[in-house]
């Protein structure tokens, strides 16, 4: 796997999504309270680009009137149509064996440890201050 640098993690802040492009591929990253989840941005029913859709849970009813969310902030709704995909394995809430999206590692890297590497050249002091988001292909 080859990990991207993608952008600073203050640029996704809880609550919001981003669309980003690694080598022509089109990746939504989801912040829902501090925990980032990585998934394909294209709907496979339609195409709806998944980034715009909204993070939700799932209703469940015992009987009229008696109704509760659960997993709330773990499934992200399709802007088009309300097709629903887990965040964490792009699963289809409607039909798990048939469908989902590809899901993407994500991590948050301090910006000190992205400088590292197998070559030696000068070196100068540099300040860190932000943090950034890795995604894995």
């Amino acid at each position: 796997m080859t990990d991207h640098v993608v952008c600073r993690l203050d640029e996704i802040p809880a609550g919001a999504s981003k669309r980003v492009s690694i080598n022509g591929r089109a990746i939504a990253i989801f912040n829902v309270d501090g925990t980032l989840s990585a998934i394909g941005d294209r709907c496979p029913h339609e195409g709806a680009s998944l980034c715009l859709g909204r993070v939700t849970g799932v209703v469940r009813a015992d009987g009229p009137g008696n109704y509760r969310l659960e997993r709330e902030g773990e499934l992200v709704r399709c802007p088009w149509h309300g097709w629903e995909f887990d965040l964490k394995t792009g699963k289809s809430y409607c039909d798990p064996t048939r469908l989902k999206v590809r899901t993407f590692d994500v991590q948050v890297k301090p910006g000190e440890t992205l400088a590292e590497g197998p070559y030696t050249i000068d070196v100068f002091d540099v300040a860190v201050r932000d943090e950034y988001v890795v995604v894995s292909l």
